[in-house]
């Protein structure tokens, strides 16, 4: 060799390795910026979802001192937190600015007054804007409206002015004719309608008032009855309405009577129960958010939470719940919007508790001495104290306490249910409402998805890969590998858009012929390849060897089409002309037009690609001196395959099928048109489902940006990541002991 050829021979290997060193370095740093992303979307979704589980917390903001008399009644402040209010049981009001955006130095009394006198009784309305009522001892009563009207004065900043209304005008209601003194009393009202209920040493009354419009003046006419309530033995120590003016709650020491008020001209009792923890005594009762749940406290610190719950047929008042504050209750706060509540125990031991997830949220003491009231902000977002006439405000950072790993994992007993469930309901039209985001409804209804998919794509993949792999011969094998791979090229909002709008109502229409073509194609591809088997040699010859699978093609469509034919006779003559009537009403399963059907048949067109492709390439890469040394020995092909031919092949196998699956469970758009989205748990076929993938795409555009809905929509998306790790793991494992176990062969 001259010198010139081993120059260019030593030039070209330098070429080589610097292209090699440059496709090792570039896939390596492929490889590492892949492991980087999936890192900062893992981080990423922690960063998002780990508010979720920060615990409640309290900062001071403002400490004031404020010249006020007498025992205080209703404690509370403006929506901004920017002004307090006190109603005493003497019949004053004070009003004093707790921020400096309130355009007053903090602690300056902005209004104090008497507003009324000879006070025997006070109350304030549970919902809503606040009203204070005051009965009087001459049996009148006086309604208050706390009332903040911000203003920007010559375009300086903004200062809140205090003021007081009088919703039933300034003149007293008359609320008992003969003059006693009112002893308890309650008030709510509507637009159209409100009441009194009130308590004299008569016994209780309603004052019921209804309103009609004047059609001519277009004003609201007022008309009064008084109700007298059955005889109540006892000392009445609270009276609570309901505001849609349906119930009446009445106390008497640790007995609770519930009375239905809806119809007044025919009151009747309910329910009549002791309400307080064994060994103690009840100390205060109040209605939580929304008036569907009463809170009860005892004086051994135990607060149990009662609703109404529908069981054969009738609903019963019942204790759903119970939390343990540290001591005695003096002092309860439910939240204005919320299934939350403050307790005050002790001397000043502070408790934050809710409902929904049975958490405790916090609990400390709030500084020395003795707390005479707490009151929690309209948005929940501060916590006012009182302390003589020291007042302190507190930041209070809650921002998720109905979500907790309870919540969203077990079964939850909410409001109005019959018993505890799993239940995805995140939004309503009540401003009532109580979220209800358990996530193992969408976590079932993916594995549900995932399943029925599979059922339905394995057994075709598989088999049609082997066959493919095996035993089809190169020129068939040329057309028919591409026109299966090109099918995962086709976009999942088609095969969505068509499982939804043409696939469901043709199963609808068809459904005794779609199950029996489940069954018959199966058995009619047996029958065919026997069938085939039994014919004479030279009619079988005359097919090239691996071109056997054409014949198949027209046993199929013509088991389809008389599957469809047969379908409306089958339906007439079994199941008396409606097959849905009859799944409906003679077996009880319910039955939905989209459903698992549509979505295993539909996504299993999705995964069938990516199991083919993977296992075909396995089974065509065993070795041939394998399989040819196997059938040399005398092993017919058959044995072959199941002994040489798959195993070698099942690591290839078990990740096609792994793929397969981890594609179905991340599917969205095929479960999102073609399920019906109902977040259900049960295994029927005939049933919707709601996936987390599929949750996640109709929700999200939906939720506020940081709120709890939001933040538990990317814990699903959290729980589906770490799913497929969990699956790709387990995949990546078995696979590797698979080959070390059939690398030797």
């Amino acid at each position: 060799m001259s010198t010139e050829s081993i120059n260019l021979t030593m030039a070209g290997s330098r070429k080589r390795r610097v292209k090699d060193r440059l496709a090792s370095i570039g896939i390596t740093a492929g490889g590492i910026l892949v492991l980087v992303a999936l890192l900062l979307i893992f981080f990423y979704l922690l960063y998002v979802v780990k508010p979720l589980f920060v615990g409640a917390s309290l900062q001071p903001v403002a400490s004031l001192q404020v010249p006020v008399k007498g025992e205080t009644a209703i404690l509370g402040t403006d929506d901004q937190n920017q002004i307090g209010y006190r109603f005493s049981h003497q019949g004053t009001v004070d009003f004093f600015s707790l921020n400096k955006a309130s355009g007053y130095p903090i602690g300056n009394v902005l209004l104090h007054q008497d507003i009324a006198s000879d006070v025997t009784a006070v109350a304030s309305t549970s919902m809503g804007k606040t009203l204070v009522i005051y009965g009087l001892a001459n049996g009148q009563a006086k309604v208050i409206q706390p009332e903040f009207i911000a203003t920007y004065p010559k375009g300086k900043d903004r200062v809140t002015q205090a003021e007081l209304k009088y919703p039933l005008g300034e003149t007293p209601v008359v609320l008992d004719p003969e003059g006693h003194a009112i002893n308890k009393l309650a008030f709510e009202a509507k637009s159209d309608k409100r009441i009194f209920a009130f308590a004299t040493d008569s016994g209780v009354q309603l004052l019921v008032q209804s309103g009609e419009e004047n059609f001519l003046s277009g004003e609201v006419e007022w008309n009064s009855q008084h109700y007298r309530l059955p005889e109540i033995t006892g000392k009445i120590d609270q009276l609570l309405l309901t505001p849609n003016l349906d119930v009446l709650l009445v106390r008497v020491g640790n007995l609770l009577s519930i009375y239905n008020i809806a119809t007044p001209e025919n009151i009747t009792l309910k329910a009549s129960l002791p309400v307080n923890a064994q060994q103690a005594n009840v100390t205060n009762i109040s209605l939580l958010s929304g008036a569907s749940s009463l809170l009860v406290a005892n004086d051994n610190g135990v607060i149990s939470q009662w609703f109404e719950v529908l069981k054969s047929g009738v609903r019963n008042f019942m204790q759903i719940r119970e939390f343990q504050a540290k001591q005695s209750i003096r002092d309860l706060a439910p939240e204005h919007s919320r299934k939350g509540f403050a307790t005050l125990s002790g001397n000043n031991h502070i408790e934050l508790f809710y409902t929904t997830s049975h958490a405790r949220l916090y609990a400390d003491n709030l500084g020395p001495g003795k707390l005479d009231a707490i009151s929690l902000s309209p948005r929940n977002s501060a916590l006012l104290t009182e302390q003589a006439d020291k007042f302190q405000l507190y930041h209070v950072s809650n921002e998720h306490p109905e979500v907790s790993w309870s919540s969203l994992w077990t079964k939850v007993w909410y409001e109005g249910y019959p018993e505890p469930q799993y239940v995805w309901q995140s939004t309503s039209a009540s401003d009532d409402f109580e979220p209800k985001l358990s996530l193992v409804p969408l976590a079932f209804g993916t594995m549900k998805a995932a399943f029925y998919a599979m059922l339905f794509a394995v057994p075709i993949a598989l088999a049609g890969a082997i066959y493919a792999g095996y035993f089809m011969s190169a020129g068939m094998r040329t057309f028919v590998k591409p026109t299966v791979e090109i099918m995962a090229a086709l976009p999942t909002v088609i095969l969505g858009f068509l499982a939804g709008l043409w696939l469901a109502p043709a199963i609808e229409a068809n459904l005794p012929g779609i199950v029996l073509m489940l069954f018959s194609l199966p058995l009619g591809v047996l029958l065919a390849g026997l069938g085939w088997g039994a014919l004479p040699r030279y009619i079988k010859e005359a097919l090239p060897d691996g071109w056997h699978a054409l014949i198949l093609i027209p046993v199929i469509v013509l088991i389809g089409w008389g599957c469809i034919e047969l379908s409306p006779f089958i339906e007439m003559h079994f199941f008396g002309g409606n097959v849905r009537s009859f799944i409906t009403n003679d077996i009880g399963i319910r039955f939905d037009q989209r459903n698992a059907l549509v979505v295993g048949i539909a996504m299993g067109f999705a995964v069938i690609p990516t199991i083919f492709s993977i296992a075909e390439d396995a089974v065509f890469s065993v070795p041939a001196h394998l399989t040819q040394g196997s059938l040399a020995l005398g092993a017919t092909p058959w044995q072959t395959l199941s002994r040489v031919v798959i195993l070698t092949a099942s690591p290839g196998i078990f990740s096609a099928v792994m793929m397969g699956l981890g594609r179905a469970v991340g599917e969205t758009m095929i479960v999102l048109m073609a399920t019906g989205n109902t977040p259900i748990m049960n295994m029927s076929i005939f049933e919707g489902l709601r996936t987390l993938a599929a949750n996640i795409a109709v929700e999200m555009p939906e939720s506020e940006v940081g709120s709890s809905h939001y933040r538990v929509l990317f814990l699903a998306a959290f729980v589906l990541f770490v799913f497929t790790f969990i699956f790709n793991s387990i995949a990546e494992y078995i696979r590797q002991r698979l080959r070390d176990k059939y690398s030797s062969m």
